[in-house]
């Protein structure tokens, strides 16, 4: 018996489509046969981000005049959907090379910012990352931020601690938040490009966690009077919750498209032990309860790749999008999590073992059902838009990067205002 194929979209475009054979290329040939020596070294992958942004992985919404190929945000989702379907492992840095830590640098940058460090992160030439939570700050990170950031002459010293800073011990470039004034609330946060290499103060530990990589570390950050230079503040003084803001939208929607990928990768890991593995005489995908289990899997990942899309195709449109962005989030995150549960009870006690993949897809599913914003909060957005009482598009031209990408780089790159 064969396994079905999967059905293309037929409301997706051939460009789309050849952005999917390519990722699902460069995975199968370049990431999926090293990976696993990777984790058991627990050894950075440096050359195959490099290898990553040489074949446009990490550039799909930005304009080419800085390295990306002007794609949109849904061939975006496409690529880290396919990234996180192969080896999420792999795909978990795609936050930091192709979204949240670029894009806090084009939303809030000067123009000199901008050309001096994201087509090196595009290009995966340097290691990014982004740090905005800490212990403590809950779903109000920028108004219970701690993190304090004292002007001295020409640079900033910050103090401080950050918690889940992915790739924080391994950061070339990076974005982090800090106050600027304690007693101003989240309008006291400002934003700064931070280089660790390069100045003293920075401590990143790893944080042991159950499951999820060994090659990809996040991290605590101890900040002991960092140097960061004025010139590589972001913005104004105060500027960085509207920075931040802007960017956890379409940062939401490429959680959902990794969480999309896991799921799809559970899903088809289950269908294929399901016709294998024989009981009584014949495969355990003839029985009910397992067929059960596979046919609310697939409706679940159908239901969430029309979220996923749709929410990223609006983005493109420069659409007001907050709105479908935390719903594609918050469905997509229960799909992977629904997803994986039902793998591992069709892998029974295999589900465990290491040699199925299945035993750590569980881990990134929670992962993406707290990440970039967790489920209790995509709820109370959606709950407080549909009740009347927050308008969840309440800022026209949210997206942002859509309406400057058109306009070219050396047009639209101003601060926020």
């Amino acid at each position: 018996m064969t396994q079905r194929e999967e059905v293309v979209d037929p409301a997706m475009s051939e460009e789309i489509e050849a952005v999917r054979d390519l990722v699902k290329r460069f995975m199968q040939t370049e990431v999926v046969p090293v990976m696993e020596g990777f984790e058991r070294r627990g050894e950075f992958p440096r050359d195959l981000i490099r290898k990553a942004g040489e074949a446009g992985l990490y550039g799909a919404v930005f304009p080419e005049s800085v390295g990306g190929s002007n794609m949109g945000y849904l061939a975006a989702a496409v690529i880290q959907e396919e990234m996180a379907r192969l080896d999420v492992r792999f795909a978990a840095c795609n936050n930091q090379q192709g979204s949240t830590c670029p894009s806090c640098i084009y939303f809030g940058g000067t123009p000199e910012q901008i050309k001096k460090y994201i087509p090196n992160l595009l290009a995966g030439k340097t290691i990014g990352m982004m740090s905005l939570t800490e212990s403590g700050g809950g779903s109000d990170a920028a108004g219970n931020m701690r993190t304090f950031a004292r002007r001295d002459g020409d640079v900033y010293r910050i103090t401080g601690e950050k918690m889940w800073a992915s790739m924080a011990n391994e950061t070339d470039v990076g974005i982090l938040f800090a106050k600027t004034d304690r007693n101003a609330g989240a309008k006291g946060v400002t934003a700064f490009i931070v280089q660790p290499k390069k100045y003293p103060g920075w401590k990143a530990q790893p944080i042991e966690t159950m499951g999820l990589s060994k090659s990809m570390r996040t991290n605590i950050v101890y900040l002991d009077d960092f140097v960061v230079p004025v010139e590589d503040r972001l913005g104004d003084e105060g500027e960085g919750f509207k920075i931040i803001m802007r960017t956890l939208q379409p940062g939401r929607v490429g959680v959902a498209a990794k969480a999309l990928g896991v799921a799809r990768a559970c899903f088809e890991d289950a269908v294929r032990y399901a016709n294998e593995r024989e009981v009584r005489g014949q495969a355990i995908g003839h029985f009910q309860m397992i067929q059960a289990d596979i046919a609310d899997m697939a409706t679940a990942i159908e239901a969430s790749r029309a979220l996923v899309y749709k929410a990223a195709q609006m983005m493109d449109e420069n659409q007001p999008s907050n709105r479908i962005a935390a719903i594609a989030k918050y469905h997509a995150s229960q799909t992977a999590k629904v997803c994986a549960d039902k793998a591992m009870q069709i892998f029974g006690g295999y589900g465990l073992a290491s040699e199925y993949r299945v035993s750590w897809l569980r881990a990134f599913a929670d992962l993406f059902f707290t990440g970039e914003g967790s489920a209790n909060v995509q709820k109370i957005m959606i709950a407080e838009d549909a009740l009347g009482y927050k308008m969840a598009d309440r800022h026209h031209g949210q997206t942002g990067l859509r309406e400057i990408r058109k306009n070219g780089v050396d047009n639209e790159l101003k601060h926020v205002g």
